[in-house]
């Protein structure tokens, strides 16, 4: 396929700025097929049964914007990709000149790092000192908002670009298709007896980089270190032997999943993934996809055309254009079946 099938003409009054007022107060479209419906957030304990199993991305979004200059005096700016170690990173670095190894670049005046290496597109950071990155991150960092999010992130994006149940420190990008459950809605689908589990995938930045050519085969994916635990493949497992359904919680989720099960139902549960999902591709794990709108021409509106139906996405997203849904990372969200072979 080429890209252009997958482009599509979005009003920028659609692209949602900010949250809405209250965690969850989001639409959801649930696309099952040719049959549109559309509800609420709040309405999705009616979608799901006991003895399924909704698995979400515990990710949390670190600050990993930094700004500075080299020691001779150019500014810099750097966006943390990774975290190694206590005390090394791989960044992007934007400065009117790439720092060569041995450049020393000054962080928000206190915090001084070494470049030491490229590696591809990014650049290997030593920070000295004794604070850790991440401590350096949260002490002098900014979050890290989408390009298409136009504003300077404050105090309330700090609360809700994270999702409730955020714990391990390490995305650029938030999981964002979690960020409309809440800690009520969540003690409702348990009580109704439907089961939760977790994966950690940390989001790459590579997540909003265009795709540069015109065949979709031709795309190299960016790489995300994913890790799943053993009790959620033991749930997984389960479900599947119960004839539950697994539900991923966003792509992230999906993303992690199905590239554990490459060789096998959850063969590999840790590792870096550079799994490209494109119509055609064989699921082996997920039965339903919840997950916000993606944008034009992006590898994750690929993903969902693959597992929704090509021809059911594209209707989809014309309907929820027509029907002026919120796009994108503040947005609303779908509910998407998988296409039946």
């Amino acid at each position: 396929m080429q890209v252009s099938d997958f482009d599509y003409f979005l009003p920028e009054r659609l692209i949602a700025q900010f949250p809405p007022a209250e965690r969850g107060a989001s639409r959801l479209l649930h696309v099952d097929g040719s049959r549109l419906e559309d509800v609420f957030f709040s309405d999705l304990p009616r979608f799901l049964c006991a003895g399924d199993l909704l698995v979400f991305n515990d990710t949390k979004v670190v600050k990993a914007r930094l700004f500075g200059k080299k020691g001779s005096g150019g500014q810099i700016e750097a966006l943390v990709e990774r975290v190694l170690d206590r005390h090394t990173a791989l960044a992007h670095v934007r400065a009117s000149k790439a720092p060569k190894p041995g450049t020393k670049l000054i962080f928000a005046e206190n915090w001084v790092a070494e470049m030491v290496e490229r590696r591809g597109d990014l650049f290997l950071l030593r920070f000295a000192g004794e604070e850790s990155v991440l401590d350096i991150l949260e002490a002098a960092g900014l979050l890290p908002l989408p390009p298409y999010i136009t504003h300077t992130p404050d105090d309330e994006d700090a609360k809700r670009y994270q999702t409730v149940y955020a714990r391990d420190p390490g995305a650029v990008a938030a999981p964002t298709a979690g960020l409309h459950f809440t800690d009520a809605l969540l003690e409702k689908i348990r009580a109704a007896g439907v089961q939760t589990a977790f994966v950690t995938l940390h989001v790459g930045a590579g997540t909003f980089q265009p795709v540069r050519v015109e065949n979709v085969a031709e795309h190299v994916m960016h790489h995300e270190r994913y890790s799943i635990p053993a009790e959620t493949c033991e749930l997984i497992r389960k479900t599947r032997e119960a004839g539950g359904r697994v539900i991923a919680v966003g792509t992230t989720s999906l993303r992690a999943l199905e590239a554990a099960s490459r060789n096998g139902l959850l063969a590999e549960p840790e590792g870096d993934t550079d799994i490209f999902i494109t119509p055609g591709y064989q699921f082996r794990v997920v039965d339903r996809l919840i997950t916000n709108f993606h944008l034009p021409k992006s590898t994750l509106l690929m993903l969902v055309a693959a597992f929704a139906g090509y021809d059911t996405i594209m209707a989809a997203y014309r309907h929820a254009i027509a029907g002026e849904y919120r796009f994108f990372s503040y947005g609303d969200a779908m509910l998407l079946e998988r296409a039946r072979a």
